[in-house]
């Protein structure tokens, strides 16, 4: 079963999926912010164009699990693509996942001037790998 992530921000959405064994993750694209409404929309388009079974939303928490500002705007998302799709929408806790991006650009060798820009996609990616080795019994 093929995997969409999203790891919402408040300027762009990083979208990542998995393969069809569900235990790779890889960037899929960067949907600039509209709405939430819209890029739910969008979201349901992508996921039904790639035959997903399960949307991955990345929700921040605070240091007592408890969703701070950014993970409270994440679920009212997640709520959002509920209604506008029968596919399962789970909330997963996005920690690390920006650093996580980070480092894999530092390891790709990427120089440094070429590192500046959104880690959206790769943070999406970092989430949605944390999910599947998770939940594999492999993290």
């Amino acid at each position: 079963m093929r995997i969409l992530a999203v790891d919402p921000g408040s300027k762009r959405l990083g979208i990542a999926i998995s393969d069809e064994t569900g235990t790779i993750a890889n960037p899929l694209k960067v949907i600039l912010h509209v709405s939430r409404i819209i890029d739910a929309a969008l979201v349901v388009d992508l996921s039904v164009s790639n035959r997903v079974g399960l949307i991955l939303v990345g929700q921040s928490l605070d240091e007592n699990g408890l969703p701070t500002y950014e993970g409270r705007r994440a679920q009212r998302f997640a709520e959002a693509l509920k209604l506008q799709t029968g596919i399962p929408v789970l909330l997963w806790d996005e920690a690390f996942t920006t650093q996580a991006a980070r480092s894999a650009r530092l390891d790709l060798g990427v120089a440094r001037r070429k590192r500046a820009g959104h880690l959206d996609d790769l943070a999406a990616t970092a989430l949605l790998q944390d999910y599947l080795d998770t939940t594999s019994g492999r993290g």
